[in-house]
Formats: structure tokens, sequence, C-alpha cells
């Protein structure tokens, strides 16, 4: 039966399909889909601006209560000295009162009537949460693996300001293409620059940061060679010196994206990356604990899979024709999946169940979400190439392979979600919930509308136009940008003592959504439109045009999001400022759990 059913139905799958047209194109399950997964971004912010209004309200209430104590002490003022004796012998009488132990327990209706109880919670599990709050929290963590953590993220965060600046102006450019005439600032040599910067910059040096303190703590040992953790730092912050320098003078690897770096300058990123998984395993082979927790399961497969990906991707004999292409796809998509997404979620699995202070949801959610990660990301990067030269085979089975991340996505938000239940509440009194709410939803959102956008239809649509580039910033920084600043604000504090101001931490999460949310609305739109042109072959000249007031609103978008960064570079320099003074409260080397 199954051979009767693959030899009828395999062929008709894998064999080239009738002419696709934009007949009814709203209709197609993958726009649709796209559309319903952008208004769930649109719910999640409406109902967080609702919270946070909520919270604005109560604070305004609690002052006008002050004001009627106030009010009420000025009335005991102006009251005879019999009425405020009669007043303090109460008072007396309820300072003297003891509990008996059964007021506030036992079968009986709850009784306060002494008002001796200031809050309570119906969740035990739940008891404590990160607040906006400071905290007398501090880790005990050797100054030795303080001072790696913050030196990977204080690199990282000059790498996003100067990244997006850079990106900032290319997108101005759009607007006023006659900026400039250098041939060092041409848009050609510019894109590149930002993209790599943010990439191998930003992206990865902010995740290895994270990550050394997720491996130490979760193996209760300490890091197997400190010296190590500051060679990979010179080699991967060099990389981004010389590959740009590179960049700017016209010296690349051709029209491979992302590994526009020529292969000597890749080189020492990745030595860096070699260097840094035989720290983080050898760490992780002499814990003191016999589990290893699943965050270590992702950030070493991330490891791996970017060593292998990155030698793969600058083999001279994968430089030319047909197989350039395949491998191209394979890079792109790997480097994003493999590298950032899936080290990040390794991140996300220790940091957000220690912002709440409980276990991951389910254990078995997470080794699920990894083995078909594992398995279905590894096959879809020739959905870029769709319609292209490639064998129609291996398009198929490149958006089959699309289509099974859904089953990781669901499993990891599922399990986020989860985690999260019952601290939907806490999201108005913490300044790290929000950046896990928003970088858990784009983790659906962006990733399932991958999938969707894989399919052929949609693909003819959108491909090569702006919608992806709004895709690819709506996982890039939807998800692993936001899911980087939680991790930051969740353990910045602890390691140094100094909590960032709650109004700034609130500006650059306002400011990053809200540009974030204008910059993929309006290139999704205009790349749709944008797609529709070419395909009723309409000179491109009109495509250009019909994209200047979407080009706006991306400039628009990218300003925000620059001032954001601007401020979470302000937010890190405060609750740094002075680390080198801080002590670890005893002299330990081992971290206990």
């Amino acid at each position: 039966m199954a051979i009767l059913l693959f030899s009828g139905v395999l062929p008709n799958i894998l064999s080239a399909q009738d002419k696709i047209t934009t007949d009814n194109w709203l209709s197609s399950p993958g726009i649709i889909g796209t559309f319903v997964l952008i208004a769930i971004v649109m719910i999640i912010a409406i109902v967080i601006l609702f919270i946070k209004l909520n919270t604005y309200i109560d604070k305004m209430k609690r002052r006008q209560i002050d004001k009627n104590r106030m009010a009420f002490d000025d009335e005991i003022v102006a009251m005879d000295e019999g009425e405020i004796d009669v007043i303090l012998e109460k008072r007396k009488a309820a300072l003297k009162y003891k509990l008996k132990g059964d007021e506030l327990s036992g079968d009986s209706e709850v009784s306060d009537e002494k008002g001796l109880v200031h809050q309570f919670i119906k969740d035990p599990n739940n008891a404590f949460f990160d607040e906006k709050k400071k905290t007398s929290l501090s880790l005990e963590t050797p100054l030795e693996l303080k001072k790696i953590v913050i030196y990977y993220i204080g690199a990282a965060a000059l790498w996003l300001v100067l990244g997006t600046l850079i990106g900032q102006y290319l997108g101005m450019k759009f607007l006023w293409p006659e900026m400039d005439s250098q041939s060092w600032l041409s848009f050609g040599r510019l894109r590149p620059v930002h993209t790599n910067m943010v990439f191998w910059g930003w992206s990865s040096l902010a995740m290895i940061g994270l990550g050394y303190f997720v491996i130490a703590r979760t193996s209760n040992t300490k890091i197997y060679n400190y010296s190590w953790a500051w060679s990979a730092w010179r080699l991967i912050n060099l990389t981004i010196i010389l590959g740009t320098m590179c960049l700017m003078a016209g010296v690349n690897n051709g029209g491979g994206e992302y590994r526009e770096y020529i292969w000597p300058v890749m080189l020492l990123f990745a030595v860096g990356l070699i260097i840094t998984f035989i720290n983080f395993y050898k760490t992780v082979a002499t814990r003191k604990i016999s589990e290893i927790y699943i965050s270590n399961w992702f950030i070493l497969a991330a490891l791996i899979w970017t060593i292998v990906l990155s030698v793969i991707g600058y083999l001279p004999f994968y430089q030319d024709g047909l197989g350039e292409t395949v491998i191209q796809g394979y890079y792109m998509h790997q480097g994003v999946g493999m590298w950032f997404m899936t080290f990040t979620l390794g991140l996300v699995y220790y940091y957000l169940p220690s912002t709440l202070n409980k276990p991951i949801y389910s254990y078995s959610l997470g080794v699920l979400a990894f083995w078909t990660q594992m398995l279905f990301y590894t096959m879809i990067g020739t959905h870029h190439f769709v319609f292209s030269p490639l064998p129609w085979w291996l398009q198929t089975i490149a958006i089959v392979f699309s289509a099974g991340m859904v089953i990781p996505v669901v499993a990891g938000t599922t399990n986020f979600l989860m985690t999260m239940k019952g601290s939907w509440n806490h999201i108005s009194k913490s300044y790290v919930l929000p950046f896990f709410l928003v970088g858990t939803v784009f983790y659906f959102v962006g990733s399932m509308q991958g999938s969707l956008q894989a399919f052929r239809f949609t693909n003819f649509v959108w491909h090569f136009t702006d919608f992806n580039v709004a895709h690819s910033h709506m996982t890039m920084y939807g998800i692993i940008a936001f899911f980087l600043w939680a991790g930051i604000y969740a353990i910045l504090p602890k390691l140094t003592g100094k909590e960032p101001s709650q109004v700034l931490v609130g500006a650059h999460f306002w400011l990053a959504f809200i540009g974030l949310f204008a910059y993929m609305i309006s290139l999704m739109a205009g790349g749709t439109y944008k797609g529709l042109s070419w395909i009723d072959g309409e000179p491109f000249i009109e495509s250009v045009i019909l994209m200047k007031p979407y080009w706006i609103w991306r400039a628009v978008g990218g300003s925000l999001m620059l001032a954001s960064h601007l401020v979470f570079a302000y937010n890190f320099y405060y609750m740094v400022k002075g680390y080198s003074k801080i002590k670890s409260s005893r002299k330990v080397e081992e971290i206990t759990v």
C-alpha cells in the first residue's frame, strides 16, 4: 500500500507544477497565515500596553490614598487630647496583640481583623520573581567569570551600536541615494559591514558571554580555562575589525551573503569558536553534578554545527556553479538557525526559569524541541532558491523540512509560555519578563512565518523583495536580540549589584519594539506590492518608486531601534560602572547552584 502511495503521489509532488498566477493571491494559505501571525504580535503588544497602563493607574490610585492619609493626619492634629488618647490606647492594644496560630489557617473562614497580612499569593510554587526594585541578591560568582561576562557583553553592545548606526545610514540612503559619492560608503560595501557586524559582533559575543555563565552555573564548577575565553574574545573582535576594513576597501568573498569576509579573516572567527567549544565542553565534562542540563545541549550543539558550517562554507571546491548556490543556502540558513537560534534557545532554557524562580515547564518538550531542531533545520536552506536551476526535488525537500520546523517551534513556544504561566501579572513588575515574552512571541510568529514563506506561492510573491528584509529582522531582532537583552538584564544586576533605571529599561523596550514593528510592517507591505509588480511585468523602476513611502517608515522604525540601542548601551554602562571594585563575597573557585 505504501509503495503504491509513494509511486502515485511522490512523482506529482516532485514534478514541475502548473504556472503560478496572482489571481486571488489574498486567499493563499501562506498569505492568510502571515496576516494571522502579524495580528498575534499586535494583540500581544496591546495586552502589554494595557498591563502597563493598568499599573500606571494603580500608582495614581495609591498616590490618592496617600493624599487621603495625609488629610487624615491633619484631622488627627485638629482633634482634642481626649480623642487622641482613645486612639493611642487602641493602637497600644493592637501592638501587644499576638497571633494564636490559627487566624489564617484551619477550616474556618479567613479573618485578618488586625491587618497583619500585607500580600498573599495563590501559587506556592511561584512565590518569588524579579521585580522592578532594588535587590540585595548577588550571585556568588568568581570575579574572573564576572569580567568575562561583562567584557563579552560590553564588546557586543559596542558592535550593536556601530552596526545599527551603519544600518540606519543605509536606510537613509534609500531615500537620499545622493548622500555621498565615496566608494567605501557605497551600499554594496556597507550592507555586508552592517550584517556581519551585528551577526558576528553583537549577537555572537553576547551569546558567548551569557553562555559562559550558564555553562559554569549549570555544571556547578568553574570555567575550565579563563585564558582561553580571553583568547577567543580577542580573536572574534579582531575578526570584526579586519573584516570591516576589508569590506569597506572592496576586498570580499564575492556574492556569498553573510560570508563576505575573506577566508583568512573568517579563519580567526572559526578558531575563536573552536577554543570556545573546547572550553565549554571541558567545563561540562568536569561538572560537579551528574546531569547535563538542557541548556548545555543547545549551546554545545550550536558550537559544533557552526564550526562545521564555517569550514564547509569556505571550502574552495564549493565556490563555483550550482554547488556554490546549494552551499550558500546551507550556510546562510544554518548560520541563523543552528548558530544564533540554537544557542539563544539554550540561554532561554536557563535564564527564563531562573528569572521566574521555578523550573522549566517540561524537560521532555525541551528534548523534543532539541532533536527536531537538529533534524529539520539542517535541510531547509534551499528554500531560498525555489524556482532556481537547482533540482526540483531538492527544492521540495527544503519546503517539506521547513514545514517540519513547526514541531520544534511549537514545542519550544509551549515550553516557554507554560513556564511563564501564573506569572502574567508580574509583567508590570518586571523589566525582564516583557523581553522574554516578546522574544517568545516572535519565536513563534517569525519561525511560523518563515515556514509559510517557504511554500512555492508565497516564495514566488515575496522572495528577493523587501519582505525578506522584514522577515530577517523579525527573527534576528525580534527573537535573538530580545532574548539576549532579557538574559543581560536578568544576570548583570546580580553580578554587579547595580540595577538599571526602570524608566530607561522601559524606554529601551518600547523604542525597540515599536521600531521593529514599524520596520517590519512597512517592508512586508511594500515587499508584497513589489513582488506583485514584478509578476505583472511592470518596469523595474515602477517597483522602486512604489517603495518610497515604505522606505520612509523603514527609516522611522530604524531610527527608533537605533535610539533603543543607545539607551541599552547606557544601561549597560550604568550596570557595570565600577565593576572592578566588586569582589566576590568569598574567594571561591566554584559556583554553588
